[in-house]
């Protein structure tokens, strides 16, 4: 059987062939201890090293400034409930919004049972947090705002820069979620102004496992575990050095081609859209027409349900869905209640995400392949 188109790399992407042949050597002839003072630790370490120079050169930040997890959902674990505690003396709330990562929202959720509280702020009908929002919902108390740089589901990248400028103003640090916006926008830390950044290898073309926590100096967090001292003292445990290699391949990689990927992917995602505007009657945009990643195309079709469609398409398509569907109930995403789309057009959604391998064919295929799905639907 040939495999089903993919458009679903936000969901996770292949390991790219850059990454795969730089993290090889480290599975077979490479495999020693970073930590060893031997002969067969001194290549795995410089790997570490360098690949900590090249995270840091795509983040435009120093080598210290990076701290190397297992992904996205521990970083921003270890960010948001380090910075909490380590501020608790100046207070205990803590700003972010309705349209979070559940590795952001749960982790918010959890920090309420150590006597932190936290404001969810709402989006405009776009999925954007309003600057304004911010300000008014900040307190003498507050002591971290945590906002995503672009949304996983409509792709929409937030105004961090004035978040994190307002932040600043009132001694507030700042994190951000990037998982979704490295490699394909840029993630100058120095232009986010962000004090915290949280970035997931498997989105980046790396493999799953790895990620990175930017800690912007001379902040100092408490140590994500504690053990033989691995990282700087930062988090104990043995090295990944397999998938820190790879990550480090990869953000060199989406440094040296990001423009070019970002044209690629932008190109791909509107000749998607057009394609199934110009075949369905009831499709609705979701998210900001152009605040959003060249990628991602969030799509409601109306009167529609999404796992109903992802059946239809499934053996030709990967995409993923908005809502789930059941008998006498519609679960609608947490982003899209947020959003205050109508049900009629949110139980329909499905999020299209294309990536650097991506080609014109498959997007003219899968056109077709959406199109025919909605005829047959509507039946």
């Amino acid at each position: 059987m040939i495999a089903p188109i993919y458009l679903d790399y936000n969901g996770t992407t292949p390991p790219a062939p850059e990454v795969t042949l730089a993290m090889r050597p480290f599975f077979e002839t490479q495999f020693g201890n970073p930590s060893s003072s031997h002969w067969y630790g001194i290549a795995p370490r410089q790997a570490v090293e360098k690949a900590r120079a090249q995270v840091a050169d795509l983040l435009n930040c120093t080598p210290d400034e990076i701290l190397f997890t297992s992904g996205g959902t521990e970083s921003n674990n270890h960010a948001i409930k380090s910075a909490a505690r380590l501020m608790k003396d100046r207070g205990g709330h803590i700003i972010t919004s309705k349209i979070e990562h559940p590795a952001v929202l749960n982790v918010c959720g959890f920090l309420g049972t150590e006597g932190f509280n936290t404001t969810y702020l709402p989006v405009d009908d776009a999925g954007m947090v309003r600057v304004r929002d911010v300000e008014t919902a900040i307190r003498p108390d507050t002591i971290l705002i945590s906002i995503m740089h672009a949304n996983n589901e409509t792709g929409v990248i937030q105004p961090i820069r004035e978040i994190a400028d307002l932040a600043a103003r009132h001694e507030i640090l700042m994190h951000t979620d990037a998982a979704q916006s490295v490699g394909k926008i840029p993630t100058d830390v120095q232009d986010l102004s962000v004090s915290l950044l949280s970035l997931a290898g498997h989105k980046v073309y790396a493999p799953k496992g790895v990620g990175v926590l930017y800690v912007r100096q001379p902040l100092k967090l408490e140590p994500f575990c504690h053990g033989a001292g691995q990282e700087g003292g930062r988090r104990a445990g043995t090295e990944n050095v397999m998938g820190i290699v790879g990550l480090g391949a990869a953000c060199e990689a989406a440094g040296r081609h990001l423009a070019q990927n970002r044209a690629h992917m932008q190109r791909l995602r509107d000749r998607l859209h057009d394609g199934l505007r110009a075949r369905i009657d009831g499709v609705r945009l979701n998210g900001h027409q152009e605040r959003r990643l060249p990628n991602t195309l969030s799509l409601s079709f109306f009167g529609m349900e999404a796992n109903r469609l992802l059946e239809e398409i499934g053996l030709e398509v990967a995409a993923s869905a908005g809502a789930a569907c059941h008998s006498d109930t519609v679960e609608i995403s947490h982003v899209l209640k947020a959003m205050r789309v109508p049900e009629d057009w949110a139980k329909g959604t499905l999020r299209f995400s294309v990536g650097r391998m991506t080609t014109e064919n498959e997007i003219d295929r899968a056109v077709e392949v959406v199109a025919t799905a909605i005829q047959n639907c509507m039946g």
